[in-house]
């Protein structure tokens, strides 16, 4: 799995995303199978034996587990925060990293709680893309190599991803890249972010207009991503392609990365079947988003965050369901009568 250094870079990616595999329809009967006899009533367990399944259909493995989770955060700055458009100035950005570094924001402790790896990517965080509202936020070339980049998240034998994201202003860029692929009004997208008021948001409302009237009705995913969208974005909707190629099963956190998946989304509706929606966001237009893509979220906790918070607390859960299949006993190990006798 490479991009190459050819004059069309998304001709690369595009050939990726049509080679992307199904499930593994073995791991998924043995699953199922095994689930028949363990010692419990059939289907008594809910959505963790749906849990279960998915990660054996998406691993190949069928007797799933997880041991190597990794929540993967891509920071990075963006033009269109110096309009106003959030509550908190681009400084923000370095700080948050550093807080990051340090163990002391929210998922490092979510993430500590339920044994999961962090790791945070900087996409020079010191250098924001131009505002999208006046500018391509990215050429092909440094899209690509940002899809590239967010790719090798994976390395080290991870299982199990979770997306996470900060970068201020980011919620905007966001909504451009929705309003993009989906149509409707900026006000269909736009929210209150890290808790903007209405000024902000009558600024933010502007903004997304502008960024998507540049667009001149543009529709291709990956053009609407490097013209309206932000590195991090880039480099998720990569990680979620190499998450497929490389049978990961993936978690989606927010609105943010959302946006991220509805990028591939955009590209193949079946491009999403290894991923996890997390959670529900109190961004408005996050359940707009999952209910034109017909995706159901696991959690509806009220958050906002981002920082990959609410994959992290579904990584929880779906280790639970991994650990609940391959480890109960079967009727037969157990010495328990089953319902047959």
């Amino acid at each position: 799995m490479s991009i190459s250094e050819s004059a069309l870079p998304f001709d690369d990616i595009r050939n990726l995303v049509q080679s992307m595999p199904g499930p593994d329809e073995g791991a998924l009967a043995a699953v199922r199978a095994r689930d028949a006899q363990l010692t419990k009533p059939a289907g008594s367990l809910g959505q963790l034996e749906e849990i279960a399944e998915w990660l054996a259909a998406w691993s190949g493995n069928e007797k799933p587990k997880v041991t190597r989770p990794l929540v993967a955060i891509f920071a990075t700055a963006h033009g269109v925060a110096d309009q106003g458009v959030s509550a908190f100035p681009s400084s923000v950005n370095r700080q948050m990293v550093e807080n990051f570094a340090a163990g002391g924001a929210a998922i490092n402790q979510i993430c500590r709680s339920n044994d999961v790896g962090l790791k945070v990517f900087d996409l020079a965080v010191e250098m924001p893309t131009p505002s999208i509202t006046e500018e391509d936020a990215m050429d092909e070339a440094h899209c690509a190599a940002t899809m590239a980049y967010g790719m090798e998240a994976l390395a080290g034998g991870i299982d199990l991803i979770c997306l996470g994201e900060m970068g201020i202003g980011n919620t905007t860029v966001a909504a451009a890249v929705l309003n993009g692929l989906f149509g409707g009004s900026a006000e269909d997208w736009i929210g209150r972010g890290t808790g903007v008021d209405d000024e902000g948001l009558a600024r933010k409302r502007v903004a997304v207009e502008a960024a998507v009237a540049r667009l001149n009705g543009e529709k291709d995913p990956l053009e609407v991503l490097r013209r309206v969208g932000g590195r991090e974005i880039a480099a998720m909707v990569g990680l979620i392609i190499a998450a497929r190629l490389q049978r990961v099963p993936l978690i989606i956190d927010g609105f943010v990365t959302t946006a991220a998946a509805a990028v591939v989304y955009a590209m193949d509706p079946s491009g999403l079947d290894h991923c996890l929606f997390a959670h529900v966001s109190a961004e408005a237009a996050h359940r707009r988003t999952l209910d034109l893509m017909e995706k159901s979220a696991l959690l509806d906790f009220g958050m906002r965050l981002g920082e990959g918070s609410g994959a992290a607390v579904a990584a929880g859960i779906v280790k639970a369901a991994a650990e609940m299949h391959s480890g109960m006993a079967t009727f037969a190990d157990a010495g328990v009568a089953s319902k047959d006798g």
